[in-house]
């Protein structure tokens, strides 16, 4: 019986391995260890050691203890997310379904929504402000913030449908227009089912990028704080670990849309994979 010498594991894959683990580290031990000290007891402070364990900063938010606007801030920023997550998904699809095709000026106009990414947010909401001012008309977080958002999630948008679409067989279309489809079955009966996945990754991107959005906001959203500009604030005044439950609680949100993508993005695999087995057998059966 032949025996295989098992291979000596290289030094360098301990090394990688090492430095893995501290970039890791590196970027969640900060929202670990906020974590922990929202937690705090009621007398504890911002640092270790802990004094007791206690939801206490976390009603403190509902109360509006020492904490500004917290819970007015995070309801601007929900719905302000929601908006520009919604217009991120229908503009950026659209815009994907039009790209298909070159059209007078489709170099320019991409360049154009690439050169978003690239220019200072802060610029960019400085512009927006100052325009505001110059018109007389008062920015608002749910017009010129709404605007500015869209400035940086719409490139990334775009970007993700491009590559869904690169990969999209178009013969399904042909397929489909020669069984005697029309145009709008054909988007909605086999385009749009086999985009979706890529369609929830847009809509995400929009809202998480959108939800914590500090530099373009900065200047567009008028009087009325989003949840980043006010935690923004309160990191000069607010010396308790409610600035710690304002963290997790806003890390929780994120985490909560990014799992519910990825949840619907494998039920609907899951089944497209269960049609087509069906589909499968039911030929096999048949033949």
């Amino acid at each position: 019986m032949s025996h295989r010498s098992k291979r000596a594991v290289p030094v360098s894959f301990y090394v990688l391995a090492a430095i893995f683990g501290a970039f890791v580290l590196f970027l969640y031990g900060p929202m670990i260890v906020i974590f922990i000290l929202s937690f705090q007891g009621p007398e504890g402070g911002l640092t270790f050691p802990m004094r007791g364990v206690s939801l206490k900063w976390f009603m403190a938010l509902l109360a509006q203890e020492r904490t500004g606007d917290a819970a007015g801030s995070f309801v601007r920023s929900l719905f302000l997310s929601l908006a520009v997550m919604m217009l991120t998904t229908v503009i950026s699809v659209t815009a994907g379904l039009g790209f298909r095709r070159r059209f007078s000026g489709d170099r320019a106009l991409f360049y154009f929504v690439v050169a978003c990414l690239v220019m200072p947010g802060v610029l960019i909401s400085f512009g927006i402000g100052l325009i505001c001012q110059i018109i007389g008309l008062q920015p608002q977080w749910y017009t010129t913030a709404l605007g500015a958002q869209l400035t940086w999630t719409l490139p990334f948008g775009l970007f993700i449908m491009f590559a869904v679409l690169g990969r999209f067989d178009r013969s399904l279309e042909e397929a489909a227009r020669d069984l005697g489809a029309t145009n709008w079955q054909t988007l909605r009966h086999v385009l749009l089912p086999i985009l979706l996945p890529g369609i929830i990754g847009v809509a995400m991107f929009g809202f998480t990028l959108s939800y914590d959005e500090i530099p373009r906001t900065m200047f567009s959203s008028g009087g009325s704080n989003t949840l980043p500009l006010e935690i923004l604030a309160l990191t000069n005044t607010e010396t308790s670990p409610a600035l710690y439950a304002i963290g997790t609680l806003t890390t929780c949100v994120s985490l909560v849309v990014i799992v519910a993508a990825l949840v619907a993005i494998v039920l609907i695999q899951r089944r497209r994979s269960g049609k087509s087995i069906r589909r499968i057998d039911t030929i096999g059966k048949g033949s």
